[in-house]
């Protein structure tokens, strides 16, 4: 909204209109089921945006629960992708054209997986990007002196973050060479302003900061781009939403920026240059949020502590511990899932379909069409509840990866609790299928977890006084 000194509303503006937004699925079903006047704004800000943008929606998918993709296998990396797709598309009618990666956290096996799905882009850290290089086009016509082809173009090191952020980049495939995804950079120290910084609490200064930003002369299409929680906006700095709705219904209209979208953008501009992402140590990847690349969500890399909390070594422990959970569960999961379906992971992926929180009457129509598609053979009932239990089984697998679980100071915090309570409830339904009982090896692994408060010992006593306790 916009107010006037009295601080009484003149305008009331619908942010969504402006810029490119995602949501967690957590969080969106719950906005639709609790606050549905704000659920369809945000539908409606996603339409009306597609009309002033060429049919390029500000709306973009995200990665289902909030996994790092590049500690994942390529199946969960696969599965996450399409159940973020198929939920985005289930809120916003269309399919999206971009991806955003939970803490940006990425490598090349992560973009491999997005190409393998056809997503369009998604969005990186500057610090993220290792070389650059001219794209070898080749000219349309046939006249060899025209040609721009060039050969043996060699790579730019842009690896200490000064990779131009003004323009959009292109990763080729190194599976299929044809194929590849677009990537912005957005601008490291604007978004560092906008998120740390006072430079928020103003819309002048704010377009004054935007102003600062260097363009290239020869360029009439520089790109300036941000990326910041969306937390930050009333949350962190209250009223700072504000700020947005002056900026962009006042400010930049009458400017000589244009608002433009990702989607359209890219539609216009195709990347000259293509770029090779960091990899990061082991392969892991790198994130926005830690500058030891992944280490936040596998080790103590230092990242989070404090004098409370001296020690994350518990991360390690905890990552080897669900790894161990999600492998044994993989093969639970095929060895019974294949007597009854073609494809166990094609199933699983196509789960996300009756995962939607619909009428049951749609859930019914839902699981006959899953069964009808991926069954072996003409199942009983209580064969096809079997089959659901093993993907129940499969999606807290999954959700026991949600990031946020290893991103604070210690293993007792709430948000490791909530990813030991999936692990609880997955081995509790693998119980219920075999009889068999993986909790004890499973708490033995993470004994070796330690928590830096002296009323937990360790993550079994953890997960015994906390977990289980809530489970009885």
């Amino acid at each position: 909204m916009i107010v006037d000194k009295h601080d009484t509303v003149i305008n009331r503006i619908n942010n969504y209109e402006y810029f490119n937004f995602n949501f967690g699925p957590s969080l969106l079903h719950w906005i639709k089921n609790k606050h549905p006047g704000t659920y369809t704004n945000i539908i409606e800000a996603d339409k009306k945006s597609t009309e002033v943008n060429g049919g390029h929606g500000n709306a973009i998918a995200m990665i289902y629960n909030h996994i790092i993709m590049p500690l994942a296998n390529h199946r969960d990396k696969i599965t996450q992708i399409k159940w973020g797709l198929a939920d985005f598309k289930l809120h916003f009618g269309r399919d999206s054209e971009g991806i955003w990666l939970p803490e940006t956290a990425c490598n090349s096996e992560t973009l491999e997986a997005l190409i393998e799905e056809n997503v369009k882009y998604t969005i990186l850290d500057p610090s993220q990007a290792q070389f650059i290089r001219k794209i070898n086009y080749e000219s349309d016509t046939e006249d060899e002196t025209s040609s721009i082809e060039i050969e043996n173009i060699e790579w730019t090191d842009v690896s200490t973050g000064n990779i131009d952020t003004r323009i959009s980049y292109r990763y080729y495939s190194e599976a299929e060479e044809e194929k590849f995804i677009d990537i912005i950079f957005y601008d490291g120290p604007l978004s560092k302003n906008i998120a740390f910084d006072d430079h928020i609490y103003s819309a002048d200064k704010l377009f004054n900061r935007i102003k600062q930003v260097p363009l290239n002369e020869s360029d009439e299409n520089n790109l300036i781009s941000v990326a910041v929680d969306g937390e930050t906006f009333g949350h962190h700095k209250r009223y700072t939403e504000r700020t947005l709705s002056y900026l962009f219904s006042e400010i930049l209209p009458s400017s000589d920026y244009e608002n433009v979208n990702f989607g359209n953008y890219l539609s216009e501009n195709e990347p000259l240059f293509e770029v090779k992402v960091k990899d990061g140590d082991d392969g892991n990847g790198t994130s926005w949020s830690c500058q030891h690349g992944v280490g936040r969500w596998k080790e103590n890399c230092g990242c989070g502590r404090t004098d409370e909390y001296p020690s994350q070594e518990w991360r390690k422990p905890l990552r080897e511990s669900l790894n161990f959970l999600r492998d044994e569960h993989a093969l639970l999961f095929e060895s019974a899932g294949s007597q009854f379906l073609n494809n166990v992971w094609d199933a699983r992926n196509d789960y996300i379909n009756l995962v939607f929180e619909e009428s049951y009457e749609t859930y019914l129509e839902n699981r006959k069409r899953f069964f009808k598609k991926h069954s072996k053979k003409k199942l009983t009932e209580e064969e096809k509840d079997l089959c659901i239990k093993l993907l129940e089984m499969e999606k807290f697998s999954m959700l026991m990866f949600t990031s946020c679980g290893w991103f604070f100071s210690d293993i007792s915090g709430i948000e490791t609790l909530q990813i030991l309570e999936y692990a609880a409830r997955s081995m509790e339904i693998s119980r219920e299928i075999t009889g068999i009982d993986i909790e004890k090896i499973f708490l033995e692994k993470l004994s070796v977890a330690k928590s830096n408060k002296e009323e937990f010992a360790d993550g079994k006593d953890l997960y015994l006084k906390k977990v289980k306790i809530n489970a009885n």
